[in-house]
């Protein structure tokens, strides 16, 4: 039995961060399913485990734990990896940590399943989530075009957040070389020894035909 158990399904961002960062830790740890297109995450069994009904959840040593953020940044202490070097740090990867899920995961995640997951979407309302995606797209652009990683000159717990929803970008709609500084981070990324797609590293793709 793996030490780490992950609640996820491939097609998650959310689940996706804490999947990617026990992959390039080499933890001993395996994927749960859950069938979240089958109404897994409402199931009596999974509320059990989260009330909220929502994956990711981590199990380890007798605890589980939810919200990836929550999850990223008790993996860096049990790891002891990608995680602060000092007292700012901290706060400076929580700051981007917050901005992610407030900001870029939030309007990201909802164009991208507008675009590729849902059924018969309103056209204005996929245009309102593009321009609310795009405009943070531009924040982290600039920011990068500044910087290696998000935090510090390494890769942190702030970089795997924020990555989470970026490698979908063909279901996105999005070509990343018209933002050079991501289209190159993600690419420090991928280049990680252990990097997985998401559709290769979590259960559950292709779905199956309705």
């Amino acid at each position: 039995m793996a030490e780490y158990a992950l609640h996820c399904f491939a097609q998650s961002g959310h689940a996706y961060k804490p999947a990617l960062m026990l992959e390039l830790a080499g933890a001993d740890w395996a994927p749960v399913f859950v069938d979240y297109f089958g109404g897994g995450t409402k199931a009596p069994g999974f509320r059990a485990i989260n009330v909220m009904g929502e994956v990711p959840v981590l199990e380890h040593r007798g605890r589980a734990w939810s919200q990836s953020g929550v999850i990223l940044d008790y993996l860096a202490e049990t790891l002891g990896l990608y995680g602060p070097a000092n007292a700012d740090e901290r706060r400076e990867i929580l700051r981007w940590l917050l901005w992610d899920n407030h900001k870029l995961t939030s309007y990201t995640a909802t164009y991208r399943f507008m675009r590729a997951l849902a059924k018969d979407p309103e056209p204005a309302v996929i245009e309102e989530f593009g321009k609310r995606a795009r405009a943070a797209w531009g924040v982290l652009e600039a920011h990068l075009a500044g910087h290696r990683y998000v935090v510090a000159d390494r890769l942190t717990i702030a970089d795997l957040s924020i990555c989470g929803y970026l490698f979908f970008d063909d279901e996105i709609g999005v070509d990343w070389s018209a933002y050079p500084a991501i289209e190159a981070w993600l690419a420090r990324l991928k280049a990680e020894p252990r990097w997985k797609h998401p559709y290769a590293l979590m259960p559950g793709h292709p779905r199956p035909a309705p």
